[in-house]
């Protein structure tokens, strides 16, 4: 894993923006009534509903660092016989600043209570030095998100300028009856940032769910080589891909269900390949730093995580 490298933040531009994978046709069934006869919506209706889902999503953005979930992680090698290489289930829970991880189980090995308490003890910590405005780590911690956010901000409005629109077909996706969009770079588009250079690198597809204007689904995939600092940092090849999955979890708030990240490159002078996939489930809506110190504690004192097992 190299989360925190320039590489692994092109990644992250490329699936938590558009979302990439290949479409199972058991999925995806035409929407009865709908379907390729479905007339195309007008260009100005086409636009008026880019920017309306934009703005969704950044609101959607906003709700997800106060809702606890449960990731389900799963790495593997690549081939035609991958093997795992890292299974794990870890609890995000909110901390002022983002979230805070706690490991649950990992390699089918579910954590000892002991190590579960110590756990819920750092993020109690992290959140009263979060809620403490003279604490120097507090404000190092919320600069740094902040930057983060801006970044993600800008990344999702650059959207609206970085790929042409064509609308397919309608689809039923899970359930939803969604517009189909496809999406592909648009040559007037000039980069502001290293995660933006990815963007024209890439085409995809977006399930928009047709009455909440709401992202259902996002895949892509990268079609020519991403260079990374000049190529100094390394690149990402050709043909990586990405998914990305949505669903409300509460009323009118949407957040991400799944992740998927296929690709391969090079980090310096070293090849590398990443094949993961994230299912996260189990939302809660824990609201901030603050309302978060009392579930902590609670935990804290009843030693259970959650109602049930994890």
């Amino acid at each position: 894993m190299f989360r925190n490298t320039a590489i692994a933040g092109l990644c992250g531009a490329l699936a938590v923006v558009l979302g990439f994978a290949p479409v199972r046709a058991t999925r995806a069934q035409t929407a009865s009534g709908a379907g390729s006869l479905s007339q195309a919506p007008a260009d100005a209706e086409l636009n008026a509903r880019g920017a309306e889902l934009i703005a969704n999503q950044h609101k959607d953005d906003d709700a997800l660092d106060q809702y606890e979930r449960i990731e389900h992680e799963v790495d593997k090698t690549g081939g035609a016989y991958p093997r795992t290489l890292d299974d794990k289930k870890v609890r995000l829970v909110p901390n002022g600043a983002g979230t805070t991880k706690l490991l649950l189980e990992e390699n089918g090995e579910t954590v000892t209570p002991e190590q579960y308490q110590r756990e819920l003890q750092n993020w109690l910590s992290v959140l009263q030095f979060m809620v403490n405005p003279d604490d120097d780590r507090m404000k190092t911690a919320t600069a740094k998100y902040l930057r983060k956010k801006q970044t993600r901000t800008e990344l999702v409005d650059a959207m609206l300028t970085a790929f042409t629109r064509k609308w397919v077909r309608r689809e039923m996706m899970d359930g939803r009856d969604c517009d189909v969009i496809e999406l592909t770079p648009d040559p007037n588009f000039h980069p502001h940032s290293i995660f933006e250079d990815a963007l024209p690198h890439a085409n995809a597809t977006i399930w928009v769910d047709h009455n909440a204007n709401q992202l259902v689904r996002a895949e892509a995939k990268i079609t020519s080589d991403v260079w990374v600092g000049g190529g100094v940092l390394g690149k990402l090849y050709k043909g990586g891909v990405f998914v990305m999955e949505q669903a409300e979890v509460a009323p009118g708030v949407w957040l991400p269900t799944k992740y998927q990240f296929d690709f391969s490159g090079r980090k310096f002078l070293f090849s590398f390949e990443e094949h993961e996939r994230i299912d996260v489930s189990r939302y809660r809506y824990m609201g901030t730093a603050k309302d978060a110190i009392a579930v902590a504690q609670s935990e804290l004192a009843s030693g259970k995580p959650l109602a049930g097992d994890p």
